[in-house]
């Protein structure tokens, strides 16, 4: 069984911080993964003002760069406008999801958690919940929830659910893939202690695997998962 699988994200580099590892993992088992990312990127994170127009294109590399890293088969870069997608008709962002489901036919789909400072995140979880709304025959049977690290973490208590996890993937195997891409991703990292740091980033795998009882994980929710008799059978032979 190896159907494709969708990864949607808010900005480039919420694709590797939140599942580049288990994408990887993906990827050695045989299956197709695509990325869609909606956000331009052009973040405000270091200043008030955003990145010139000449940026973008060095961001658009990284992604690129960093998805071939992971051996992603396609990526999509959308134009929404960056930290104002609650600005944007929230039908239009629905059917743009619609539209890559029914394009690529993906059993697994992967998105943000609802637990985030962001507001593109939050917005986009909720979009794809309504675009994957679990209607007669339709192909998404697994959506998972990942943690993007300077995000998840920083919400208020009581504000949104809390990031629980209760699915994780072993990437032992992968991380240090996720690590390599990440540093594609230079202009977006910090250094360390941030959360979003290539060291905090590995602290957190870690930490994850050792819940566990393994090198490295990482942990999402599980947002809703169908699953046939007959697969389970065939699981519980292996």
């Amino acid at each position: 069984m190896n159907e494709p699988v969708l990864v949607v994200a808010a900005h480039p580099d919420d694709e590797v911080l939140g599942c580049g590892a288990t994408i990887a993992g993906h990827i050695r088992e045989g299956r197709q993964v695509h990325a869609v990312i909606l956000g331009k990127g052009v973040t405000s994170r270091q200043s008030r003002h955003a990145r010139s127009s000449s940026e973008l294109p060095d961001l658009e590399k990284a992604a690129t760069r960093a998805n071939e890293m992971l051996g992603t088969s396609s990526l999509t870069l959308l134009d929404f406008p960056d930290n104002r997608l609650d600005s944007v008709d929230r039908l239009d962002v629905i059917q743009t999801i619609e539209s890559f489901v029914e394009r690529f036919r993906p059993e697994m789909l992967y998105i943000h958690h609802a637990r985030y400072v962001n507001i593109d995140h939050r917005f986009i979880h909720a979009a794809v919940i309504t675009a994957c709304r679990p209607l007669p025959g339709h192909v998404v049977k697994q959506l998972l929830f990942f943690e993007v690290a300077s995000s998840t973490e920083w919400q208020m208590p009581g504000f949104a659910p809390s990031f629980e996890p209760n699915w994780f993937v072993d990437v032992s195997d992968t991380l240090e893939l996720k690590l390599k891409a990440l540093e594609f991703y230079q202009d977006e990292m910090r250094p360390w202690p941030h959360a979003r740091s290539v060291r905090a980033v590995e602290h957190l795998a870690r930490w994850r695997g050792a819940t566990i009882g393994v090198e490295a994980a990482e942990a999402f929710v599980l947002g809703r998962a169908l699953v046939k008799f007959e697969e389970l059978q065939k699981k519980a032979r292996r």
